[in-house]
């Protein structure tokens, strides 16, 4: 009878976990003609991606497991606000489009127009996680949604992580987006989601496209990960250099310090504004995101005239205390002598 039971609730929850799973939230592992494009790229070992440098998810002495009850269960008396975030509401559909402008809404979300063209990068309006209970966004961050933004020339999306990737903005966003730029294998996830296979663009590592009117971006590399459930690294992560007619701007996406950045600086030294992680970091995956003693010789490598970070202010995905990457932004900005945008979200800001 015991036995009986064990194994009734065992097939209970192997049918709500596989449920579950199945969501089409989660997307869709990269097939048929991606796929085999993907077994072609250099950084494809055969079974998944991997880093330029050797590159382990976890460095402490701490599992998955315990990073996760750490996170659930743990103090989170500093990793949140106790109050609401003062975030600006900006019409975004009447803000000109003869300047060129970067309005960030928390965490890697924001919005730019460069030389009359919108650009939409890595937009969470909805949540960060599969489940509505993790990841919540702090309070008074929860202002911009889909209906908010102008029709998209291009959706940036840097990887297929939760928290950068929301499935219901996105697909909520399809009628107005022109072309959606992605890392190599992501748009699997659109194509399963309905999306037009001629609006997507997806790039390996160093790869270009050419959108005419002075309007390029080329897929550089970061030092991460990906993945949505079970399967890791079976898509690509990357950053990304738009060359616009008036200026260059680097999207860092998600990366811990390499040699890469090095690297980027020196083939693109007109870098007028880049865009860097700060935030989530923890000893426990020191190389996957910046840890904050990098943050200043990231600015300095890359050579840009200026710089804005993100990839804090919005979601506790670290033990950190919120605030502490306003201060690493300060700091890094003294180290490197270079300019440091930190606009309040919501806020736009100006590129002159």
């Amino acid at each position: 009878m015991t036995i009986s039971i064990v194994l009734s609730v065992l097939l209970v929850v192997g049918i709500a976990g596989t449920l579950f799973l199945n969501q089409a939230s989660f997307g869709r592992i990269p097939q048929g003609k991606r796929l085999e494009r993907i077994m072609r790229s250099p950084h494809y070992d055969g079974k998944q991606f991997v880093n330029e440098v050797k590159t382990v998810t976890m460095t402490g002495d701490k599992n998955i497991f315990d990073v996760w009850r750490d996170f659930l269960f743990g103090d989170k008396s500093l990793t949140a606000p106790d109050k609401a975030m003062d975030v600006v509401r900006t019409d975004l559909k009447k803000l000109p489009r003869d300047r060129d402008w970067i309005v960030w809404f928390g965490h890697s979300s924001y919005l730019m127009n460069l030389s009359g063209k919108t650009i939409l990068v890595d937009p969470i309006f909805y949540k960060a996680s599969p489940v509505s209970f993790v990841n919540k966004m702090f309070k008074g961050t929860d202002v911009y949604k889909p209906a908010d933004m102008p029709d998209i020339d291009f959706l940036v999306i840097t990887h297929d992580h939760w928290d950068h990737l929301d499935y219901q903005a996105v697909t909520e966003l399809e009628p107005r987006v022109k072309r959606v730029v992605t890392a190599l294998g992501v748009g699997e996830n659109f194509e399963y989601w309905k999306y037009p296979v001629e609006k997507l663009v997806e790039l390996d590592w160093r790869e270009s496209a050419d959108f005419g009117s002075g309007f390029s971006v080329t897929a550089t590399p970061a030092r991460h990960f990906s993945g949505r459930d079970l399967h890791q690294n079976k898509t690509l992560w990357a950053s990304f250099v738009f060359k616009t007619p008036k200026r260059t701007v680097w999207i860092g996406g998600d990366s811990g310090y390499g040699p890469h950045f090095a690297e980027i600086g020196e083939k693109f030294q007109d870098i007028d504004l880049a865009i860097l992680e700060n935030g989530q970091y923890n000893k426990d995956w020191a190389f996957i995101h910046t840890m904050p003693e990098f943050l200043g010789k990231e600015m300095i490598e890359l050579g840009a005239a200026r710089y804005m970070t993100v990839h804090h202010s919005r979601f506790c995905l670290s033990r950190h205390p919120y605030a502490e990457p306003l201060e690493n932004a300060r700091r890094a900005a003294e180290e490197s002598g270079k300019q440091v945008l930190m606009p309040q979200m919501g806020e736009v800001t100006y590129l002159e």
